[in-house]
């Protein structure tokens, strides 16, 4: 049998088990003395030459009491000896010892009276130091009371991992008796616990020797079925005296509490730095849909396995929505942004993004937006999902992929109901909880926000581009003699939209005036001042005047339109005389295009920009050029050239060499420099006109 199984063998088990040296017997160090009846010595075991000094060559034959016992204590000694020898019984005690040495040592006795097959009588004492067996004493009582009013967890298990001791504490954590205990393993008395870990850790320190300590686990026991709790236990290798190993110590502690404390501090942690990244991460532009899809994915990351974002209707079209708690039949919505955690995530259960979708009032969706208020569905049944999914097949691929908690949370800002956000919960185990309410709240308050501010700055942008796009000219402009090609891009923020234009106007004798203008300013405002220029431009130009008396006409016009600047090129194309005269008010100089040469900017009286005439009297002047046929005049606003990262002598070097390359038509150079000069967020808008010339008509009758 080996050690390990000697330990454990249960009380009353018979068979010869040998023990190997270190146990308890060994410790004490028992001595046994065999006297005949005169008290003289026959039997010396080693034990009594270590205790009393004397071997047994010095001690067999002598009278034990003059050998072991000073003088003062002989009488007493025989008259106990006595006393057992006639069987009044064994005598147990302390007693005073004379060593070898001289020395008095105290030793602990048990004596009693033998009787062989003769019938001859003989003492026994049996003996040890009293200050080792008092330890001993101490030690087991220690020991005892140690394990069982430890308010630790405590259990001893042996080399093959099987229990041999419980303490009344660890009954408590496990939920089982020590009797359940004893003689399994921990995986087959907890197999409702992590015990693969727990064995491994117990094998590692019985093989090292070095202990594990604070080994956390987590996990429901019988003593508390219904509640996740934590502990933290320490291992380590137990050794008898002579080093042998017997087997391995557990300490258990229950920390749930500390576990628990630190666990919401570290979600408290988690729903404010995923709050902190909201505030960075959501509303980085004020595009409508970008904003939306920014949400989404920050919360599918933290929150959710599938999310949505859907906004009201009502709300894109400008409309004012129905105040919290107002009744209705239905809601009507549109998805805006639509995310999944995995790649496998459900999100074709949700609307697809773009759509429009109505609902009717019991959709959870459609009570959400219509109370404002969040709208929980902790554990999802069948009829939740025909109430959360648009479909009966997104209810049965929820329930496919195993959607068990919901939550919408209202996107309210400004008073106003937007829409909502939705969440689903498909992978992650844990259901939506009150917590999760706040932070998903907290974080649908500052989307709704950023949502709102790019839902009116998208309504500013429509707005302001389509004033301007219903004042530009419309067809393209043609003139006689001229093939003209036009664009307005307008910029990537509604900031940047409202204040450029261009015109072709017909003027008398078949003369064109070719105009291109810059408003300072930008939103509404500038398109509607834009409007007002153009239409007083056109009204001028009926009148035949010089370049430079036009816009002399115009800068005392923008002047009067409190405070507002714009720049201006105009130019008067003749065809039957090939000549443009060209006059600026501070905009930047055309480019001409000779057939056959290189394209150069026209070196141009710059003049000041329109508005500023009341400072003082604004002179500009008009220049005079050639323009034959195959020639081109290239008009255009600085948004074309001008960023905040090139140098604009550079972004004109490169205007000239794209103007340059051969072979494009008017309409193919607009598109050319479009798609190489702007930036697809570029934060101004663009007119660009170029002006062909074609071969002369014929020229008008004379007038008598």
């Amino acid at each position: 049998m080996t050690a390990s199984e000697a330990f454990r063998a249960a009380p009353g088990r018979t068979g010869v088990v040998p023990s190997e040296a270190g146990g308890l017997l060994d410790v004490l160090s028992v001595a046994a003395v065999v006297l005949d009846t005169e008290g003289r010595i026959t039997l010396w075991s080693p034990q009594a030459q270590g205790l009393f000094g004397w071997s047994a060559e010095e001690a067999l034959g002598r009278y034990a009491a003059t050998l072991l016992v000073a003088d003062e204590y002989v009488d007493m000694v025989l008259e106990l000896f006595t006393k057992v020898m006639k069987g009044a019984g064994s005598w147990a005690g302390v007693f005073p010892i004379r060593h070898k040495d001289g020395s008095t040592r105290l030793v602990e006795f048990r004596n009693m009276r033998l009787v062989d097959e003769h019938g001859a009588a003989y003492a026994l004492g049996i003996a040890c130091d009293e200050a080792v067996l008092r330890g001993v004493e101490r030690d087991l009582a220690l020991s005892v009371r140690l394990v069982t009013q430890s308010p630790l967890g405590l259990a001893v298990l042996d080399t093959e991992l099987h229990y041999v001791l419980v303490n009344p504490k660890l009954e408590q954590i496990n939920g089982l008796t020590s009797e359940k205990h004893l003689g399994l393993t921990p995986h087959e008395a907890l197999p409702f616990l992590d015990t693969d870990v727990i064995e491994a850790s117990m094998r590692q320190v019985l093989d090292t020797g070095v202990p594990l300590l604070d080994q956390y686990g987590v996990g429901r026991t019988p003593a508390d079925p219904h509640r996740e709790r934590a502990w933290s236990g320490s291992y380590y290798r137990l050794e008898d005296p002579g080093g042998r190993v017997i087997g391995v110590a557990l300490v258990v502690v229950d920390v749930t509490d500390s576990y628990r404390a630190a666990r919401e501090a570290a979600e408290a942690r988690r729903r404010l730095d995923l709050i902190a990244r909201a505030s960075v991460a959501v509303g980085t532009t004020l595009d409508l849909e970008r904003t939306a899809r920014e949400l989404a994915n920050l919360v599918v990351a933290d929150l959710a396995d599938v999310t949505s974002v859907d906004v009201l209707d009502s709300v894109l079209e400008g409309e004012v929505t129905p105040a919290p708690g107002a009744d209705a039949e239905q809601a009507h919505f549109r998805a805006l942004a639509v995310a999944g955690a995995y790649e496998t995530a459900p999100i074709g259960a949700a609307d697809p993004v773009g759509e429009r979708t109505t609902y009717p009032a019991d959709r959870l969706i459609a009570r959400c937006v219509s109370t404002g208020r969040p709208v929980l569905a902790a554990h999802v049944t069948a009829p939740d999902l025909a109430r959360i999914a648009p479909s009966a097949d997104a209810a049965e691929l929820l329930a496919q992929e195993g959607a068990h908690s919901y939550l919408a949370v209202p996107l309210i800002a400004r008073g106003q109901v937007l829409g909502a956000l939705g969440l689903i919960r498909t992978r992650n185990p844990l259901p939506f909880d009150h917590d999760d309410v706040t932070l998903a709240g907290e974080l649908a308050i500052r989307a709704a926000i950023a949502i709102d501010n790019a839902r009116w700055y998208q309504h500013a942008t429509d707005t302001a581009l389509t004033l301007q796009r219903y004042l530009l000219p419309q067809p393209p402009p043609q003139a006689a003699g001229l093939q003209i090609a036009y664009r307005y891009q307008p910029a990537a923020a509604a900031s940047g939209i409202g204040g450029d234009w261009f015109d072709a106007i017909p003027q008398p004798r078949h003369k064109t005036a070719l105009v291109v203008g810059d408003v300072m300013g930008h939103g509404v405002h500038a398109a509607a001042t834009m409007g007002q220029l153009r239409t007083a431009t056109r009204t001028l130009a009926d009148l035949d005047l010089d370049p430079a008396q036009v816009l002399q006409h115009l800068d005392h016009i923008t002047s009067e339109l409190d405070g507002t600047m714009a720049t201006c090129v105009y130019a008067m194309f003749d065809p039957h005389r090939s000549r443009c005269r060209v006059a600026l008010a501070g905009h930047p100089p055309p480019v001409l295009i000779r057939s056959g040469q290189n394209p150069v900017l026209l070196d141009l009286p710059a003049g000041v920009p329109l508005g500023t005439g009341g400072l003082g009297p604004a002179r500009f002047e008009s220049s005079v050029f050639d323009l034959e046929p195959g020639d081109r005049l290239v008009l255009y606003t600085d948004g074309l050239v001008e960023t905040r990262d090139d140098s604009l002598d550079d972004r004109l070097a490169l205007l000239l060499s794209l103007l340059g390359e051969p072979g494009h038509s008017p309409e193919a150079s607009c598109e050319r420099l479009l798609a190489a000069l702007r930036h697809p967020d570029a934060a101004d808008d663009v007119a660009l006109v170029i002006a062909h010339a074609h071969p002369q008509p014929p020229s008008p009758a004379r007038t008598p």
